[in-house]
């Protein structure tokens, strides 16, 4: 077998162009349900949104540095754990917390913020914790990462797109009523599809190498989750909030983490298959954890002014 760090995933050009146009149009999705207001929400509730940014970008992508650490996976391996750790949330995770009976206002402004934010922050932290790894960091200069060159990129794929949605939702309000749910689900049914396509056309090599990250992304997945959780009853958030903030940090948005490995890591094995199975597993752990959840009411917490 292959060491995965030698192993290239095929994916062409054409089909890369179309993913990106599926992502650009996910995030259009999200824009649509998303309004000025749910930026404006974050000052009503400062300590969650502060806890909810710092778990995201600083804790998640340190702690998953020091499980790399400890678990001691391929280089490649230990880079696409850094990667899915460093990606911004999607819209699932907003529809994961109303299952499971948590403050959608929250996920949603969660959502907003975390996926405006990771446009400049994401490619400083794949720089920042992937240049630092003992063995990813040889493997990081060998591709000669440029964060700028990937800032501009993830700005195209969703910040532009992201912008476009907003203005879609205030200008043509009614239209956009009509349309964002459909939106939505169409987009995220392109992006499974589009995986589902990245996975079926190197289908050999991830049967080879699933064993050696499942029960790493298994393990990565539950602490992403559990941080969320944890870090919102250290700072005394109802169970309300610790629902929308375990699966706001649980969920990564792995179909941006597929376009940056194929469009700057060249479809490195190992990074591919983590961004992979991630791409499945937190929303099959999210929505198990949705549904026990859902037989626990929690009481609804209300911030001064929210109308949600």
């Amino acid at each position: 077998m292959i060491p995965v760090d030698e192993v290239r995933l095929n994916f062409n050009p054409a089909s890369l162009q179309l993913l990106n146009g599926v992502l650009a149009f996910l995030m259009f999705g999200i824009a649509l349900d998303t309004r000025v207001e749910d930026f404006k929400r974050v000052a009503r509730m400062p300590i969650a949104m502060a806890v909810a940014i710092a778990a995201q970008f600083l804790l998640l992508p340190a702690i998953t540095y020091v499980l790399t650490l400890v678990l001691q996976p391929a280089p490649s391996i230990a880079l696409g754990m850094i990667l899915v750790a460093c990606c911004p949330p999607g819209n699932i995770s907003n529809i994961i917390t109303h299952r499971a009976g948590g403050n959608v206002a929250l996920s949603v402004s969660m959502t907003a913020v975390s996926n405006a934010l990771a446009i400049v922050l994401m490619p400083l932290n794949v720089a920042f914790w992937g240049g630092m790894h003992p063995t990813a960091a040889p493997l990081l200069r060998s591709i000669a990462l440029d964060p700028l060159e990937m800032g501009l990129h993830i700005v195209i794929i969703i910040g532009l797109p992201f912008v476009l949605g907003m203005a879609c939702a205030k200008l043509f309000a009614a239209f956009t009523d009509k349309v964002k749910k459909p939106a939505r689900i169409l987009s995220f049914v392109f992006l499974v599809l589009f995986i589902v396509a990245a996975i079926a056309g190197n289908w050999r090599y991830f049967l080879e190498y699933l064993g050696l990250v499942m029960g790493a992304v298994i393990l990565h997945d539950a602490l992403a989750y559990g941080l969320g959780y944890g870090c919102a009853a250290l700072a005394g958030l109802a169970e309300y909030e610790r629902r929308a903030m375990s699966v706001e940090v649980g969920i990564r948005n792995a179909g941006l983490g597929l376009v940056l490995i194929f469009s700057f890591f060249g479809g490195l094995g190992g990074m591919a298959v983590v961004a992979g199975a991630w791409g499945f597993l937190d929303i099959i752990i999210g929505m198990g954890l949705a549904a026990w959840w859902a037989n626990r009411p929690a009481a609804r917490t209300r911030f001064k002014g929210d109308s949600i």
